[in-house]
């Protein structure tokens, strides 16, 4: 091939190649379901661009201001002072809580209680939570002074699950179907029972009274019959002291008369067997019968004389000093080792023990009433409406959990208590004059009553076993059992009963009269009797009936 021939060739070659080259390439093979598709060119990628600018720095969000809450509470010990400022609890509640905690002790008796209560009502100045009595409680509900509480429930559900969730006890701040407090558990049930002198009965060779006719007769040889030895005529076969709460509760003589009336059937104002059956228990012929037989011990000269004006603690100091055989009083003012220590000192082979009601004429007994016992705490209305539920339940809350609990009932551990290795409280290798039970310490536990829920812990805490001076053992738990032991009529319907319509003058009428007829200050019998339930129709007391018996049918006490 010559030279021109040969450039020729290769000339035809590379434009083939290069047409080939710039051919499109060819489309895959389209199946059976493909559609053609007009393919869109390659979009151009995108340029970069700058970082959206970060944004102004701010200030991190204020903290919320505490809530300021203003309590006001009975004291656990009456004579102990308020909290010291630097109280562990004030600290928590501020910095975990975000609550400015104020505490106020309530004075200590019960009417002076309520003044202060209803003077800052008339000011409308109530505190935020505070405790009540259920008289005043209920005319602050009727003056809407007081506000609901059934949706702070579910901001403190261990709480309310500990506390809350018993229907007899919420039926005691509930009205027209609202709870308008919360319930914490009040006074033990059952702890004021009868109790003898062992010993005395063993040295005067006695028999356990059984009736009515026996405790007369146990009881006169408990007055004459010198049991303690001395060579005087200086005891008395009862001892008591008058303790009335009220026509809605135990009026007249109070509750240490009580068991005479479980003899006649009827214990306390009200008879709550049935609706048929419903109303003031002085209108029963028994009553008279009841208030007979307790005069009947008063004409005997059995009772300490001076029962009708004695104070609480002078009654306990007659029995300490060995004048009484019989009484009835409460488990823990008899055997607690500090209650139990001056009779111990002065009679260290005297002995109490628990005596069962004595029977009546148709063998009927019973103690006295059983009642489901509550401490009110209210909310205010004001303190609802400026939005303070939300902290008053966190605080609650807080309370009852296992750090609040054990704070604000025992102190703090390691310095004020420490638990053994069944986890129950004890001071045993605690500094004594650090423990809780000291008498300087006492101001750390004033808020006990707030979380005490009658557990084991608090109960074995409370009322320790110990030893006689003659080695004896006392345990008060084990007279607390024995008295539940008892019979009992139950009546927790009376705490929801109104005050009658002339409150004060009805109380007053009522009581005095009982008292007059059983020391003989006005002749008992049937036509005084008629005249004093005349006198009680003439202030109200008909009326007084139908509306109670209305309220305990609402709210289910009463069928």
């Amino acid at each position: 091939m010559n030279k021109q021939l040969y450039k020729l060739t290769l000339c035809v070659v590379l434009l083939s190649l290069f047409l080939a080259a710039c051919q499109p390439a060819a489309a895959p093979t389209p199946t059976a379901a493909a559609t053609q598709e007009v393919v869109a060119p390659t979009p151009e990628p995108a340029k970069p661009t700058e970082p959206p600018a970060a944004p102004p720095p701010t200030e991190p969000p204020a903290k919320a201001e505490p809530v300021d809450l203003e309590i006001w509470v009975g004291a656990s010990v009456s004579e102990a002072g308020q909290p010291p400022d630097d109280w562990a609890v004030y600290q928590i509640a501020k910095d975990k809580l975000g609550i400015n905690l104020k505490i106020v002790l309530l004075p200590t008796a019960q009417t002076d209680a309520d003044a202060k209560i209803n003077a800052a009502a008339a000011a409308n100045d109530l505190p935020d939570l505070f405790q009540v009595n259920r008289e005043p409680w209920y005319r602050l509900v009727q003056n809407d002074l007081i506000a609901t509480v059934d949706d702070l429930l579910p901001l403190m559900p261990d709480r309310t699950k500990i506390l809350y969730s018993n229907d007899i006890s919420n039926k005691l701040v509930t009205i027209d179907g609202k709870l308008y407090g919360l319930p914490q558990p009040g006074a033990l049930p059952r702890t004021d029972a009868l109790v003898i002198r062992q010993d005395w009965l063993t040295k005067l060779s006695l028999e356990m009274p059984k009736t009515l006719e026996d405790f007369t007769t146990v009881a006169k040889a408990f007055t004459e019959n010198d049991p303690d030895g001395n060579g005087k005529q200086d005891t008395y076969g009862f001892c008591g002291y008058i303790e009335s709460e009220g026509v809605g509760l135990l009026p007249g003589l109070g509750k240490r008369f009580e068991w005479v009336f479980g003899a006649f059937g009827l214990n306390g104002a009200w008879n709550l067997t049935s609706a048929e059956n419903f109303q003031l228990n002085v209108r029963d012929p028994n009553y008279l019968k009841a208030l007979e037989y307790i005069k009947s011990l008063m004409d005997a000269g059995v009772v300490d004389p001076d029962w009708p004006t004695l104070k609480k603690d002078e009654f306990r100091a007659r029995w300490k000093q060995g004048k009484c055989g019989i009484m009835n009083e409460h488990f823990a003012a008899l055997a607690n080792k500090s209650n139990y220590a001056d009779f111990d000192k002065n009679f260290p082979d005297g002995e109490w023990v628990v005596m069962s009601p004595p029977t009546g004429p148709e063998g009927k007994s019973s103690m006295g009433a059983d009642l489901t016992n509550v401490r009110i705490f209210a909310v205010s209305k004001q303190a609802k409406d400026a939005g303070k539920g939300e902290a008053i339940a966190r605080l609650l809350e807080w309370m009852e959990g296992e750090e609040g609990y054990y704070l604000i009932g025992f102190g703090t551990e390691g310095v004020n208590y420490k638990k053994d290795e069944n986890g129950f409280v004890t001071t045993k290798d605690i500094d004594p004059e650090k423990a809780y039970t000291h008498k300087s310490q006492q101001p750390l536990t004033q808020l006990r009553n707030m979380v005490f829920n009658n557990n084991e812990i608090e109960m074995k805490a409370r009322y320790v076993a110990y030893k006689t001076a003659n080695g004896r053992e006392m345990d008060p738990l084990k007279y607390l059992e024995q008295y539940r032991a008892q019979p009992w009529t139950e009546a927790t319907g009376w705490s929801i009963i109104n005050p009658p319509p002339g409150g004060a003058d009805f109380t007053r009428f009522y009581s005095e009269n009982l008292v007059q007829f059983v020391l003989g200050q006005q002749p008992l019998n049937e036509q005084t009797w008629a005249d004093f339930l005349a006198g009680l129709d003439g202030m109200g007391a008909k009326d007084y009936e139908a509306e109670a018996k209305a309220t305990l049918q609402i709210s289910g006490f009463l069928k």
